[in-house]
């Protein structure tokens, strides 16, 4: 409730009302507005961080959710199949996405992004927490994490970790800091860095509430008896098949939005006919409930449809534009969109994009970091813009290199605006 609707709750009530009363029918107007404005806030929030917790900086933003739980949890139970569970310490949207081949988006605690090894490694923290007590040490999780790893075998499976080295070390300390991060733990003393240079520890609390909350999926690991990844990915998260045709529509409706909310770009290429047949129906009705509750724009074009983020508060990864990196990125969205633009569609080699950024290094190399004409430098920043456009759905990276997709075409590069040379940093 807003504090002038908080007000106007606690002044005189009239104890009868004219219906036809323009004054009373803008305030009712001018109160339900403002009503929907906060919902759709509540809910950009969630989608931004599926988690909240109600201390340190989440707390603005876990109290807005906290507000409207029960609006947010019938209309994510009814537009997409998802759930809502919110108590006095934590808020958690519990996504459950249609598809599981989009490995662009992994967690990140630092510059990497999570590979097999730290999620694996994240799993196994996560397993030791569940029987530690309220206060662990970083020394102790490692203890744990390295006991399960023997006992559970995971070297057949192409997985190792005896902490011989910095970088299993690292590997560690970036799992500790993503465990932080969305408040599994909270550092009570000592340093991550100190444990990775072997002069000292780290004390933390265990959030038991988050910790619980945690698991996203439509039915216990332990039940599922599927042996390929994919197998048991798709048990773990698959939904009933419904035997009615209600329930198929509901469970394509579901299936629609969850990309829509959930990807940059939902392509016509990427759905099943079946899918297709529904969006062409209800595509008016669909797209229209969905921006009247979040407040996104509805883009639809002839290869697909995208919900923008006018405000960006929704956005969990955009296109950069500042810095180095940004701009590297958005020269090389360019060169292919500009290939995109003269119908050649094919799929362009990693080597070649390389001597592409080599070229544009030498260009920019006066107002571009210093490191990066450091031999391989160029290659690094390719490699991040592709990793960045891949995330965004703008380009397709595969065994034959990288294919730019229709929405790429979109972007224009317009000439920037200079400041000061950035420092290596």
């Amino acid at each position: 409730m807003t504090e002038a609707h908080g007000a106007l709750a606690a002044g005189p009530r009239r104890e009868s009302a004219d219906p036809a009363d323009p004054a009373d029918s803008r305030l009712s107007d001018v109160l339900d507005a403002q009503l929907a404005e906060q919902r759709r806030r509540a809910l950009r929030i969630l989608l931004r961080q599926p988690l909240l917790t109600s201390r340190g900086s989440d707390r603005q933003k876990f109290s807005e959710v906290r507000k409207h739980a029960g609006w947010l949890a019938e209309w994510f139970a009814r537009e997409a199949g998802w759930s809502v569970r919110v108590d006095h310490s934590v808020a958690r949207l519990r996504k459950v996405l249609p598809w599981h081949e989009d490995g662009s988006r992994g967690a990140q605690a630092g510059k990497a992004p999570f590979g097999r090894r730290r999620y694996v490694l994240t799993c196994l923290a996560l397993a030791a927490l569940e029987r530690a007590e309220s206060q662990v040490t970083l020394g102790w999780l490692v203890g744990r994490v390295l006991m399960l790893a023997r006992e559970d075998e995971l070297a057949s499976a192409g997985v190792t970790f005896t902490l011989q080295g910095r970088e299993e070390r690292a590997d560690l300390v970036a799992v500790a800091k993503l465990l932080l991060e969305i408040g599994v733990l909270a550092r009570v003393a000592g340093d991550e860095q100190s444990f990775v240079n072997d002069t000292g520890d780290a004390l933390y609390d265990v959030d038991r509430a988050v910790l619980s909350v945690l698991l996203s999926t439509r039915r216990g690991p332990s039940t599922v008896t599927a042996t390929s990844t994919a197998e048991r990915l798709t048990a773990l998260t698959g939904d009933a098949t419904p035997a009615t045709e209600d329930g198929r529509n509901r469970a394509i409706r579901h299936s629609l939005t969850r990309r829509l909310l959930d990807d940059p770009v939902l392509y016509y290429a990427d759905i099943s006919e079946e899918e297709r047949g529904y969006l062409d129906r209800q595509r008016g009705p669909l797209l229209r409930r969905l921006t009247e509750a979040t407040g996104l724009v509805a883009e639809s074009r002839a290869e697909g449809i995208a919900l923008l983020d006018p405000a960006g508060d929704a956005t969990d990864l955009a296109m950069p534009e500042e810095g180095t990196d940004g701009h590297a990125t958005l020269l090389l969205a360019e060169f292919l969109a500009e290939r995109l633009r003269a119908g050649q569609v094919g799929p362009v080699s990693l080597e070649a994009l390389t001597r592409h950024m080599a070229g544009l290094v030498a260009a920019h190399r006066s107002h571009w970091r210093k490191d990066t004409t450091l031999p391989g430098a160029d290659r690094l920043l390719t490699v991040q813009a592709v990793r960045r456009l891949t995330a965004l759905g703008l380009v397709q990276d595969g065994p034959q290199g990288v294919a730019p997709r229709p929405a790429l075409a979109r972007f224009g590069y317009g000439e920037p605006l200079l400041s000061a040379p950035e420092e290596g940093r």
